[in-house]
This record gives C-alpha cells, sequence and structure tokens, in this order.
C-alpha cells in the first residue's frame, strides 16, 4: 500500500490515496500503521475517497481502529494533499466527513499549500447532541457550561462543545506539568461521556491567547487537535475570556481561531506538512 504521512503542528496521520488504492479493513490498518514501534507511526489513518457531495471524502481512523468524525489538522493536510498531488488544482475545495462538509481555502506559494483555512461549522452546545449527560446532576441545563464533573476524586469544571466530534474542555493553572496520563484516559471514559470524550486541558494567557493540551479519543495526547483548539477558543469566549479571534497555543505549534458572530461559524487556519511518501506490506 502506497501511503504519505503527513503532519499538522506535530498531529501526524498516515494518508492514502484511496483513488488509487484499496483497504478492505481499515480499522485494523489503522491499528498496524499507527504504531510508532512495528508500524509506520501516526495518530491514525486517513484515506481520501471520492464523494458523490462534496470535492472529496475524509475517512479517518484513530490509532486504536475506532472510526473519527472530524479532525482539523487531518483536513488541512487532506487539503495539501489533494493540492499538491495533483488530485484538483482549486484554491477552494469541499471535503465530506462524518461531522459534515466543511469548506476549506489554501494558500499556495511556489506551487505547493502552505497555510489553509478551515470553515469548520457552527459548535453544537446541546449536551444531548455533543453528547454529555446532564440529566440528573445538579447543573442540568441546555449548555455544558463551566459545569462541574468528579474525575479520580477531584472536583473540576468543564464547557462542552462539538465541533463534529465531542469536547470537554477543562481549565487549570498548570497545563505543561499535568499528568495527562493519568488524568486523560479518566476524562476520556467516564460515565458522562456515552461516545467518549477529547479533553482539552487550557489555561488563558490573555484576552487573545490560550495554551492547551489535550488527550484525544482513542489516540491519547496529541501535539495538537484542531477540532479541539476549536473547542477551547469557543469555550473559553463562552466563559468570557478571550476575544473572537484567538491564538491557541498547542504543544506542536499554534492555530489561529476566529468564531465569527455574524455567520456562527469557526474558522481555523494553519500549516500543514508532508514528512514523506513510502510503500508498506500489509
Amino acid at each position: 500500500m502506497k501511503f504519505t504521512k503527513m503532519q499538522g503542528l506535530g498531529n501526524d496521520y498516515v494518508y492514502v490515496n484511496c483513488f488509487k488504492e484499496k483497504i478492505d479493513n481499515p480499522p485494523e490498518v489503522a491499528k498496524i500503521v499507527s504504531d510508532r514501534h512495528f508500524g509506520i507511526g501516526s495518530d491514525g489513518l486517513i484515506m481520501i475517497n471520492p464523494s458523490k457531495v462534496a470535492d472529496f471524502e475524509m475517512e479517518m481512523y484513530n490509532a486504536d481502529g475506532s472510526r473519527g468524525e472530524m479532525c482539523g489538522n487531518g483536513i488541512r493536510c487532506v487539503a495539501k494533499y489533494v493540492y499538491d498531488y495533483g488530485l484538483t488544482d482549486k484554491t477552494h475545495i469541499s471535503v465530506e466527513t462524518l461531522g459534515g462538509i466543511k469548506y476549506l481555502d489554501l494558500t499556495v506559494k511556489d506551487g505547493k499549500v502552505a497555510l489553509v483555512r478551515v470553515d469548520m461549522g457552527e459548535p453544537e452546545l446541546d449536551p444531548e447532541k455533543i453528547p454529555i449527560i446532564m440529566k440528573g446532576y445538579s447543573d442540568e441545563s441546555d449548555r455544558v457550561l463551566n459545569a462541574q464533573i468528579k474525575v479520580d476524586g477531584k472536583e473540576y469544571h468543564m464547557t462542552g462543545v462539538s465541533m463534529g466530534n465531542p469536547h470537554d474542555v477543562v481549565y487549570i493553572d498548570d497545563v505543561q506539568g499535568l499528568d495527562i496520563e493519568k488524568i486523560g484516559p479518566k476524562f476520556e471514559n467516564h460515565e458522562r461521556f456515552p461516545q467518549r470524550i477529547n479533553t482539552e486541558f487550557a489555561r488563558v494567557i490573555d484576552r487573545k491567547t490560550v495554551e492547551m493540551r489535550v488527550w484525544e479519543r482513542g489516540s491519547g495526547e496529541t501535539l495538537a487537535c484542531g477540532t479541539g483548539a476549536c473547542a477551547v477558543a469557543v469555550a473559553s469566549i463562552l466563559n468570557g475570556y478571550t476575544e473572537r479571534e484567538v491564538e491557541i497555543r498547542l504543544l506542536g505549534g499554534n492555530l489561529q481561531i476566529e468564531w465569527n458572530e455574524e455567520d456562527n461559524h469557526v474558522y481555523m487556519t494553519g500549516p500543514a506538512t508532508v514528512v514523506f511518501d513510502g510503500e508498506i506490506e500489509l
């Protein structure tokens, strides 16, 4: 199977052009290629497919083989792949995902895509649609805004957002010193998250800057998460911490996020990079 390894701020996936390749068992292939000792090494597998409703389809699987709805860093790399490898000559494209159709604007320099701006659509704040269980809890409401949650015997406050996939944003004082390997799985598999959850641990630096680390459902800690950065921006605005345009600082680099007041859409701008092309025998 021919593949291209790509990364967006260190959030790396194995990309397969399924206009040419055929994958019979994507969940199993995802587990094989993601292994950093016996495989290629990645946060998952992304298949670039034909689509009947958009220019392309992004079909993604996490490192544990579970299907993912959407990945902000991943979709930027899809945009770079389809342009740089000649599948399109358009600089405005649409990509079908399980989280809906996304629209992307490509900035091209010297014939290659350098930056991608993604219209991530409207954030979903309804607890039932994220989904986060609120019924039966003291802070039951129509939004998960600074809601209490007890994890591993400790009280936290979370803000819930879906960007096509479920997120809970938790503000803490020390992001860098957090033992995320210990607490991340406890959040991911908590009883209040019926489809598991992506958890962003965030700290507000100022009105235009937030730092975060992320524990991704099915992949563990990653260097960056585009949908997670969008969720942090939305949560920070909802809580009154930041302006509507904010820089999100992740371990792998920075993303510019805007929650547009007029159309209610979230826009994410960031880089995408090819690491290498290769071929693996499965």
